[in-house]
């Protein structure tokens, strides 16, 4: 019953304290000795217990609420203390340039993967989506948590609403520097300006409060998460088969080292199998394409009876994001990887 209970508690829920994750270099409550009834569940450095885990996760409101519910679920399951320990992504230094001009991948993962390996923390907390599909060497995902809601939402302005493809008036222009999002936008109306729009999601929403741009697109999940204020905005949430999210959206994943039994033993039980089969088919597709933030395709799995339901979609831009078509498939498959064989079969023609 408490793993039932439990599982219910994983997808969300009101933002988490932050006394329930402590700041860096502040003190447990208690103190060591208050821990020391627990330290069989906690990880080893050096040959001693150590009395907090360190939880690595990005400075955003939306990374650091996500990383915070990692470290409620942590303490709940297993009775280890946490802490958060900031750590600042090539993502978030570089705003400047859309993500699909910046070089390599792993933009918002790459440091907190080096600290990690780097043995600075003892885990870290991903939004699953962001997370490239090659695992670096001597690392391991411990854990997907609970998905929440996977579609996506569109802001817009009052008076930028409208009868097109996507619900807005002709001519609006659509904040995102997502391929992904710009191409499925485009597809639907092509009548659309696409404008790069970068930052954390409160930024962003300010954006169009401010007239900066008609609209926005976002993951439901992270708006839902933060309990945004989103009055005197239109917002529609797409039902996935007509605009789909990326690989993984929704979903938390917990990063730690391949060899640290200890931490895969503590996170283990915030594990969902059902939720990683799902996403992980989805992110074979990803794979299959040799891509990554840069690569313009939508997924979504689910399981239905004894198969794997596969929607996926992937867009053909112009260079100046301004034209785009879409090539859309639905397959299914006996496990994951039948699935996302089908899809990448499809979406090469190969399939056809």
């Amino acid at each position: 019953m408490r793993r039932a209970a439990g599982a219910a508690r994983r997808s969300g829920g009101p933002p988490v304290p932050a006394s329930r994750a402590r700041a860096v270099a502040r003190p447990a409550r208690g103190g060591v000795a208050a821990l020391a009834g627990r330290a069989q569940h906690l990880p080893c450095r050096g040959g001693e217990v150590s009395p907090v885990l360190r939880i690595g996760t990005r400075g955003s409101d939306l990374a650091l609420w996500q990383s915070r519910r990692v470290a409620a679920l942590v303490r709940e399951f297993s009775g280890a203390e946490s802490e958060l320990v900031i750590v600042r992504t090539s993502g978030d230094t570089d705003r400047s340039r859309a993500l699909h001009e910046l070089p390599g991948s792993g933009f918002f993962t790459r440091e907190l993967q080096a600290a990690l390996a780097a043995g600075t923390v003892d885990l870290v907390v991903h939004s699953l989506k962001d997370l490239p599909t090659d695992e670096p060497a001597g690392l391991a995902v411990g854990a997907v948590l609970l998905r929440q809601d996977p579609r996506e939402l569109m802001l817009a302005r009052p008076e930028a609403v409208g009868n097109g493809g996507l619900g807005l008036a002709p001519g609006t222009v659509v904040g995102t520097s997502s391929l992904r999002r710009a191409g499925q936008a485009l597809a639907l109306q092509p009548d659309l300006a696409i404008r790069p729009l970068r930052g954390n999601l409160p930024t962003r929403v300010q954006r169009v409060r401010e007239g900066a741009v008609g609209a926005i697109l976002l993951a439901s999940a992270g708006v839902d998460r933060l309990g945004l204020d989103l009055q005197g905005l239109a917002a529609t949430r797409f039902e996935v088969e007509r605009f789909l999210p990326a690989p993984g959206q929704g979903a938390l994943a917990v990063e730690v080292r391949a060899d640290d039994t200890e931490v895969a033993r503590v996170v283990g039980p915030l594990h969902e199998p059902g939720v990683a089969e799902v996403t992980a088919c989805e992110r074979a597709v990803l794979k299959g394409l040799g891509g990554g933030c840069h690569l313009p395709l939508g997924a979504f799995a689910n399981r239905s009876g004894e198969r794997i339901e596969l929607l996926a979609a992937l867009a053909d831009l112009d260079e100046a994001v301004t034209r785009s078509s879409l090539r859309r498939v639905r397959v299914s498959g006996a496990d994951p990887e039948a699935a996302a064989r089908a899809a990448l079969a499809a979406l090469s023609g190969s399939g056809r």
